[in-house]
């Protein structure tokens, strides 16, 4: 696969991203087709399955892939972002994390949306881009829950790459709406203002081999992996020394616990991999099998409602 490049904060480093490699079959809502809807002009009842759909938010249409699992009966269900990296899709992202069929599995709401540009990604700077993509989950966010009966304790958001930063902003500015966030391989500038206004419960998972986004930083560019997870420990109030709270084959867990409100900090450090999602089928030579990343998080969003 030929490299693509990959923007933080206004500077570009080389990345390549395994999504496009991933093989597994998509999911369909009884036909080949996935039915098309719009904010204005919605799916008035939606069966268990797969759609796209479209948004206009400021005069601009952005899209988004919608999974409604079959326990969805209209209950109050938990709703999952779920952020594609840069250069990737919606599509993909779907399909490396397979977190649609965890939806299945568990009976909640997941949401795969569209970053912008060519390539796609999510802006996560200070500019215009970025105020518009927080618009843009802003009022999804909004529509969804006029649609479903969405659970309010527990709407949660994870992403890979690219997708990792904008969770972590969803983090930063909208810890009154997320209840815990995921972020998976992502790289976060040193400089970037993260002010929630609660403790904020955070699982991320990273490589240490990673090439695209080095575990020990980029000098003034990324903060090392730990120092970051060490940053969200602070922020909320937890104890300053992390313990040991998994170890599988390449995979080490360290939890930063006794948190306010219930939070806690989990940083997974896989030793000897790459840019990736654990557990999932992108290339063996960059992800591991000893922990399987989808199934980790979800775990982690039950144990962890909004308090």
């Amino acid at each position: 696969m030929p490299p693509s490049r990959f923007f933080i904060n206004g500077l570009l480093v080389a990345v390549v991203l395994a999504l496009a490699a991933c093989s597994r079959s998509e999911r369909r809502n009884q036909s080949t087709e996935i039915p098309t809807a719009t904010a204005i002009e919605t799916v008035t009842s939606y069966a268990p399955g797969d759609y796209l759909e479209d948004i206009l938010v400021n005069g601009q249409v952005r899209q988004y892939r919608l999974h409604i699992p079959p326990a969805y009966k209209g209950n109050p269900v938990p709703l999952v972002i779920n952020l594609h990296g840069y250069n990737s899709n919606a599509e993909q992202q779907e399909r490396v994390s397979q977190m649609s069929v965890k939806a299945d599995q568990m009976g909640f709401i997941v949401v795969h949306p569209e970053g912008l540009g060519s390539p796609q990604s999510w802006h996560v700077g200070p500019r215009a881009e970025a105020d518009a993509d927080l618009q843009f989950i802003r009022d999804l966010l909004r529509h969804l829950q006029s649609q479903f009966n969405i659970d309010h304790a527990r709407i949660y958001a994870t992403g890979i790459s690219n997708g990792a930063q904008m969770t972590n902003r969803l983090g930063c500015e909208m810890s009154d709406v997320f209840a815990a966030i995921a972020p998976v391989s992502g790289g976060y500038p040193p400089s970037q203002e993260c002010r929630p206004t609660r403790p904020v419960p955070i699982v991320a998972f990273h490589g240490t081999a990673d090439k695209l986004i080095p575990y020990e930083g980029q000098g003034r560019l990324l903060l090392p992996a730990r120092e970051w997870a060490t940053a969200w420990a602070n922020r909320d109030g937890c104890n300053p020394t992390p313990t040991v709270t998994f170890q599988h084959g390449e995979v080490i867990g360290e939890t930063w616990n006794n948190c306010q409100e219930g939070a806690e900090v989990v940083l997974y450090t896989i030793h000897g991999r790459g840019h990736s999602w654990p557990g999932s089928d992108m290339p063996p030579e960059i992800t591991t099998q000893d922990i399987n990343a989808t199934d980790v998080i979800w775990k982690f969003f039950e144990a962890h409602p909004m308090p």
